[in-house]
Formats: C-alpha cells, structure tokens, sequence
C-alpha cells in the first residue's frame, strides 16, 4: 500500500501468515506497529489494520521487504532477503517517498550490505529517500518495549517534520497531519 510522493514509507520484513490470511499489513493481534505508529504522532487514532488506506491520507505508506509470507521472518534466507531489496530499491527511486523507514534491523543489514547500521537514520540514501532503521514492532519480538519503539518513531516523526537531520540535508516537507 504504497503512492508516489508520501512522506514515509514504513517497510517491513516479510507478511506473517495471519497478515497474509487478513490481507492487512502488520495485522496480527499483539503487533505494536499500529498503537506505536499512533504514540508517536503519526496518526490521530489507532488505527486497525483493516484501516491501513487511511495512512495514505496522512502521506504514509506500507510494504514489505519480501512479499512471502512466513510463519516467522526467520524462515527467509539472505538470498530472498537481498533480492527482496533489490526490487524495493527499484520501488523507492520510482516512488520517491521523502522517508523510508525499515522495521527491522537484522533484515535490513542483510538486504543493503549494511552491517553495521544501528537504529535511527541512516548515513546512506536510497535514492532521493533519506532512510531510517527502526526495531520490530512484532509481538514476537522482544528486544524492544512499546515505548522504546515509540520513541524512535518519534524521532523519525520530527526528521520528517522538520525535514533536518545530522547526517542528510533534509526535503523541508512536513509530514502531513
């Protein structure tokens, strides 16, 4: 669920088999992404995933690294991982998005040959879109609380707000509320 010019474009790894079942990003019950993403400023309301066209309103956009569904993103390799970024890598420079923002950091550093990269943004580009790491928001995944992902999240939120940032000379876009 995606359009040219959003301002984020949020990425996850793969769909999970209960979000591939439902047809809606980051849809199983437990999956923080659409409390945090509501936490964080983006959206007036939480949303369910059964709303995810209303985030193209607000300029924000979903998508998958690979579109496979898994039970578990453990269950990709590093070659689908890589070639899933390849194709994004194409998606992204034809869409433009100011941000795009990875769930995700093991995924990420496999599919760019990053690695090294750390959460927040990122010293590199894909395109014209500046890129920001952000942890998994799965209920699955346990390294990170819900405010710990909020937190970033708001980071994100103010880049894209502000357009600056210490590593990239920003669009000046604000992202639309």
């Amino acid at each position: 669920m995606s359009a040219p010019g959003l301002d984020v474009l949020f990425v996850g790894i793969n769909p999970g088999l209960y979000t591939a079942a439902i047809g809606h990003h980051f849809g199983r019950p437990g999956n923080r992404f659409w409390s945090a993403l509501h936490h964080a400023g983006f959206t007036p309301r939480v949303l369910s995933p059964f709303q995810e066209r209303e985030l193209l309103g607000l300029g924000l956009g979903v998508t998958n690294l690979v579109n496979r569904a898994t039970a578990s993103a453990d269950e990709l390799d590093d070659d689908a991982i890589r070639a899933g970024a390849r194709s994004l890598a194409r998606k992204i420079a034809r869409l433009r998005p100011a941000f795009v923002a990875f769930f995700g950091m093991g995924a990420f550093r496999v599919g760019f040959a990053r690695p090294k990269a750390v959460l927040g943004e990122q010293p590199e580009r894909i395109g014209a879109s500046r890129v920001w790491l952000l942890p998994n928001p799965s209920g699955r995944t346990a390294g990170y609380q819900l405010d710990a992902i909020v937190d970033e999240l708001a980071r994100l939120r103010q880049a894209a707000v502000s357009g600056s940032s210490s590593t990239t000379t920003g669009s000046g876009r604000a992202v639309r509320r």
